[in-house]
């Protein structure tokens, strides 16, 4: 077999190997067809099972019913963030925003550009150190949603609960922790996630909108911005992107063949536990960024005592075989990205790592 790394890449980021050894399987030939799927018409009776079969898994592993409609589309989570308010935000209702970092900054941002935005809460005056709680939340009893991003690769927090609206519907981006744990997401009337991080490679986002939400849309919206237009050709109004929708619907088999989401939580739980106990150890030398009833399983981050430790760490961490600790380019420092493709092994491989070097240096 080729040679591996372990892939701590914060996104894209791992995929699991039995899916990408699948992948090589039928890259040349799938089923028999005597060509790639990424040859293959997404009219094709071949492709149409695989949209139907990722539907439905999706709908399976998260516990949805038939009231919910899932879409695969392009453009990533970003698209999204100026999607959402023009679909919803209308009718002089605010879209309200609950601000934990980078990715619901850049969502915020695009609401103010398409309408009113309400600032619910936000942890900004605190570098973004934790998830505000559900008392901290200033919802408008007339909001036209309350808009969530569940897992913060940045900064390293997470929600551990899910909020409560009182009715306002709750709209979250969940593209760095989906599918990762155990989650009540009959909670939620919409989400969404690019696929790049737990579901597959990047160029496809899986978008989940509950029926009841398609009779507030705005009237009078693009055809290709229309959430409607997705829903009811079943993502195929125009060519998907088939290959990473195929590709997505490998991992969900995945994680339906590993025993679901209790499996995958658990080995997740260990993985997170791995790292945060050798940071906790030694805290006055891997110092947490997120507080910690708000900490990441997903990302781990941490400073060192310098930044010269920095580089080193990621430089004897690289010739080791671990490659994507290097913290985003906008904070600096350390991330340990334990997606669900990480192995067990190797959360506790860095793990070692990280003791081993604080001993030497």
């Amino acid at each position: 077999m080729a040679y591996r790394v372990i892939n701590f890449n914060p996104g894209p980021s791992a995929l699991p190997l039995d899916v990408l050894m699948k992948v090589q399987e039928e890259l040349l030939d799938y089923r028999g067809t005597g060509m790639s799927v990424m040859e293959s018409s997404h009219r094709s009776p071949e492709y149409d099972e695989i949209n139907e079969q990722a539907m439905l898994l999706a709908k399976e592993l998260m516990g949805l019913g038939d009231d919910y409609h899932v879409i695969f589309v392009g453009g990533g989570a970003s698209t999204q963030f100026a999607y959402i308010p023009l679909n919803f935000m209308h009718g002089g209702k605010a879209g309200a925003y609950i601000d934990t970092g980078t990715w619901s900054t850049k969502a915020i941002k695009e609401a103010k550009i398409i309408g009113d935005m309400h600032l619910a809460a936000s942890s900004k005056d605190a570098e973004y150190r934790f998830i505000p709680k559900q008392k901290d939340i200033d919802l408008p009893n007339d909001a036209a949603y309350l808009h969530i991003t569940t897992n913060n690769t940045i900064k390293g927090t997470q929600y551990h609960y899910i909020p409560e609206t009182g009715g306002i519907p709750l709209i979250a981006d969940m593209s760095s922790d989906i599918l990762s744990r155990r989650m009540d997401f009959n909670k939620f009337d919409f989400f969404y996630a690019g696929a790049q991080k737990n579901l597959g490679p990047s160029g496809v986002t899986l978008v989940v909108i509950k029926e009841h939400m398609l009779s507030k849309i705005k009237d009078g919206l693009p055809t290709m911005i229309d959430y409607r237009t997705h829903c009811e050709k079943k993502s195929l109004f125009n060519t998907p992107p088939a290959f990473g929708v195929y590709v997505m619907k490998l991992v969900l088999e995945w994680i339906k063949d590993r025993g679901g989401l209790d499996a995958v939580e658990d080995v997740n739980r260990q993985k997170k536990d791995a790292v945060y106990e050798v940071m906790d150890e030694h805290s006055d030398y891997f110092k947490g960024t997120a507080e910690k009833d708000s900490r990441s399983w997903m990302n781990v981050t941490m400073r060192l005592p310098n930044e010269d430790l920095e580089k080193k760490f990621i430089a004897e961490g690289k010739e080791a075989g671990f490659i994507g600790l290097k913290g985003h380019r906008s904070v600096g420092g350390i991330r340990v990205s334990l997606y669900n493709a990480v192995t067990l092994e190797g959360a506790q491989r860095v793990a070692e790592f990280m003791e081993n070097f604080k001993s030497k240096n």
